[in-house]
């Protein structure tokens, strides 16, 4: 019997975390021992502010949209590194989606969701944030490579960009299911975290600490970057024509992926910030965790300003976009064009016409008064033969 106990007790257990997954007493549980209850976010539907980031939430949904076509039908896009822009792109989109989900579940739907619910809507949030972070360290390692290097016109390695993207969301799941699977405080209240109430404090300072470590890792890329490059700049003039545009297109990209990263930190730094605090402190310690939306409003607003920030930065983006959202007017201007080249043709035609016909006219008489006097010399020069 003393040999069947372990045995005895592990499916009690299991049976008691699946009950605790399915059961929305729990949430209610959680919420009111962190004191997010007293907040009167959680009655009634939504609220403005909640409105407002639906709405944001949609046009970064368009904007990444607009932007992962614009790749598609652009050739000149068709090249490693904007496949791994292209997977930052459908990071942000897809990070809208989860935002869009996690509001449209958050104020008093929160209490009729299930452990495993709330899971899912806030493991959305922390999958396309790690795969926004570990995209941008996947173009750093890229741009290192061609440029730290002066591989200006390295072959096209898809296998290595495709690597890449796999490695970025496989690990991005990985964080993401993480308290799902168990790192959680289910069983235990004192070590739940007060803006996420069923998050551990370990997973949270573990998930921060991990995303600041591949950002501080990024800056250091970019800095070996561009002291590589400052340091080889009479190699750089001396290339020839080709090969120096190339390089200067290369050199273009990375300042625009630099922009993205600093403004990634400027919109995720003060969240980063604000879960650190949440891990050092006693729950409910400080009533600023308790206004966590306008910190996530914040870190929202940088899959909003990334498709915008390619667009300004790179010429055939924008072109290429411009094109897709006016398409009729860009039809009609190119046949207003075309019109005037012709006419401007026609024009010229004419012209030239003209003028060659005033040439034809003048030269007539010129030409038989010169005749005329060489004819005569030859009948007077005749009899001296």
């Amino acid at each position: 019997c003393q040999i069947m106990e372990p045995g005895a007790e592990e499916p009690s257990w299991l049976m008691k975390v699946f009950k605790e997954y399915h059961n929305s007493s729990v949430i209610l549980l959680h919420y009111n021992y962190t004191g997010k209850l007293q907040n009167n976010k959680y009655k009634g539907g939504l609220k403005a502010e909640a409105i407002v980031f639906l709405i944001i939430c949609v046009m970064i949904i368009l904007e990444n949209l607009m932007v992962l076509i614009a790749i598609w039908k652009n050739k000149k896009f068709h090249s490693p590194m904007y496949y791994l822009l292209g997977n930052l792109t459908l990071s942000d989109l897809l990070a809208g989606v989860a935002y869009a989900v996690n509001i449209t579940l958050s104020g008093a739907n929160t209490l009729k969701l299930t452990p495993a619910s709330w899971f899912v809507r806030e493991g959305g949030v922390f999958i396309t944030l790690a795969a926004s972070v570990l995209s941008l360290l996947a173009i750093a390692i890229e741009r290192h490579i061609t440029m730290a290097h002066l591989k200006l016109n390295p072959r096209d390695n898809k296998g290595r960009m495709l690597w890449f993207i796999g490695a970025t969301w496989l690990v991005s799941m990985l964080l993401g299911i993480l308290p799902i699977m168990g790192w959680n405080c289910l069983l235990s209240l004192p070590e739940c975290s007060t803006v996420l109430p069923l998050y551990s404090k370990n997973y949270i300072l573990f998930s921060v600490t991990v995303f600041l470590i591949i950002l501080v890792s990024i800056a250091a890329l970019y800095v070996r970057i561009y002291s590589g490059v400052r340091s080889n700049t009479q190699a750089l003039k001396m290339l020839r024509g080709s090969m120096l545009k190339k390089s200067q297109k290369n050199m273009a990209l990375l300042k625009t992926v630099t922009i993205v990263l600093g403004v990634f930190m400027a919109c995720w730094l003060p969240l980063f910030i604000l879960l650190l605090v949440d891990v050092a402190c006693e729950v409910g310690a400080y009533k600023f965790l308790y206004k966590a939306d306008y910190f996530l409003g914040l870190a929202m607003l940088n899959s909003l300003l990334n498709p915008i920030i390619y667009t300004l930065t790179n010429k055939d983006m924008k072109r290429t976009v411009w094109k897709l959202l006016c398409p009729y007017f860009l039809v009609h201007k190119n046949r207003k064009n075309r019109r005037f080249r012709i006419r401007a043709l026609e024009c010229t035609a004419s012209m030239s016409e003209k003028l060659s016909q005033k040439l034809e006219g003048q030269d007539t008489p010129m030409s038989s008064g010169i005749t005329t006097p060489i004819s005569k010399t030859l009948v007077l020069k005749t009899p001296d033969h």
